[in-house]
């Protein structure tokens, strides 16, 4: 054991030795950073040409619905073209839209219209964006290091989206909104520098030899076969399956649950919401670095299983406990738990799929998360009108059936 924990530290910033690992690391962290200032800088400009939280929905779901739409495309794109490309023009395209909207409105021009095309655009071009980011790791670090990589991939990316929100209104606060765009576009610009001086390995060709010739599909074709080799692979699906079941067991709990806790449960208001939002992100960020710095190739479908009935029963203790000490320390424990096995979730995907088609079934992964996230608002908004343990009660109930399912396959016990 002491082996290990003297190991632990030298095997998590082992992937920093890498330039092209820090480029990469750096470029996404801007890029997740920017994401961040782009909801508070749109969110703050809108309401201040029309003081509408209507409005604001209208362009909020401009940006998120053509994300949406086009992540299955840019996953497609990821597999027959460089996610490096991808990611630079993404990138710099990003740029270009943000200081435009930032110019137009220091110069007092800008209209809701443009800031609704100017979203829409954002989200179809940051579609190209996520796919790549992930597909492209095993091509920058060998196979023992995507673990201790993912880690830290993933910590920086938590912690630029705290960061970016928080940063992005204080530049509000100091100067303009318009100018939060502009700092925005530079973020996006430098993302585009630095992952465009990434070296990437080239790919192994591959063995499924009944796989329609990239060169010769049609896009649709491309998508298709991404969908089909994730519904075919058993392993696959139940990792797919289980990642849409906690982001429908995220995206309400977290945000309408929490809320309904700190309100109504823990009466603590918006200073008792802050803190439980920062103990699920610190939770994460320490369960992430926590699995880098493990390492090994632990079985996975036991880990996949074990989030899920700990993930359960955290939502249990939520909806049971009212003392604010108990229900934060929960949450730290479920973020813990979420980044500690989302290490080893994403790493054993790019280990085990193959590189051509790797990008499509990171692009069906997200696309499902996207889907299931409104979905899960809208349960959990009327679940919550019944009280903290009603909601609380069938996300636990959920978890504890997925978790059950998992263990129902061998092959997935057997993952590693």
């Amino acid at each position: 054991m002491a082996t290990t924990l003297a190991d632990a530290g030298p095997r998590l910033w082992a992937p920093v030795r890498h330039r092209s690992f820090r480029l990469l690391w750096t470029g996404q962290a801007l890029s997740l950073l920017g994401d961040g200032f782009s909801v508070v800088a749109f969110s703050w400009i809108t309401l201040g040409l029309t003081g509408s939280t209507l409005t604001l929905g209208y362009v909020l779901a401009f940006q998120a619905v053509p994300r949406a739409l086009f992540t299955l495309v840019g996953g497609s794109l990821g597999d027959s073209m460089s996610p490096r490309t991808l990611m630079v023009a993404s990138s710099w395209t990003r740029a270009v839209l943000m200081a435009a909207v930032g110019l137009a409105g220091l110069s007092g021009n800008l209209t809701v219209w443009m800031l609704c095309a100017a979203a829409a655009a954002f989200g179809t071009v940051d579609a190209f964006f996520q796919p790549a980011r992930v597909s492209i790791l095993p091509s920058v670090v060998d196979d023992e290091l995507l673990t201790p990589a993912n880690a830290l991939m993933g910590a920086g990316a938590r912690t630029a989206a705290v960061l970016g929100p928080a940063v992005g209104g204080l530049v509000i606060a100091l100067t303009r909104a318009p100018v939060a765009f502009l700092v925005d576009a530079v973020c996006f610009a430098l993302c585009g520098l630095c992952v465009a001086r990434v070296r990437t390995r080239p790919r192994a060709p591959r063995a499924d030899t009944d796989a329609t010739p990239e060169k010769q599909a049609s896009l649709a074709a491309r998508i298709r076969e991404g969908v089909a080799y994730t519904a075919r692979d058993p392993r696959l699906r139940t990792v797919v399956v289980l990642d849409t079941a906690v982001n429908f067991c995220y995206a309400g709990p977290f945000t309408v649950g929490f809320a309904t806790l700190a309100d109504q449960v823990l009466r603590g208001g918006s200073a008792t919401l802050g803190v439980l939002n920062g103990s699920l992100a610190a939770g994460a960020v320490l369960g992430t670095l926590a699995g880098g710095a493990l390492g090994g190739r632990p079985r996975v479908g036991l880990l996949v299983a074990a989030l899920a009935g700990w993930l359960g029963a955290g939502m249990a203790v939520l909806g049971l406990v009212h003392s604010t000490p108990v229900v934060v320390a929960t949450v730290l424990a479920m973020g813990f738990a979420i980044g500690f096995q989302g290490v080893f979730g994403l790493s054993w995907i790019q280990r085990n799929i193959p590189r051509d088609v790797l990008s499509r079934v990171v692009s069906v992964d997200m696309v499902l998360g996207y889907a299931v996230a409104p979905l899960s608002l809208i349960v959990c908004g009327a679940l919550a009108g019944r009280g903290a343990l009603a909601l609380f009660s069938v996300v636990a109930a959920v978890l504890a059936a997925t978790g059950l399912a998992v263990l129902g396959s061998r092959a997935v016990r057997e993952m590693r």
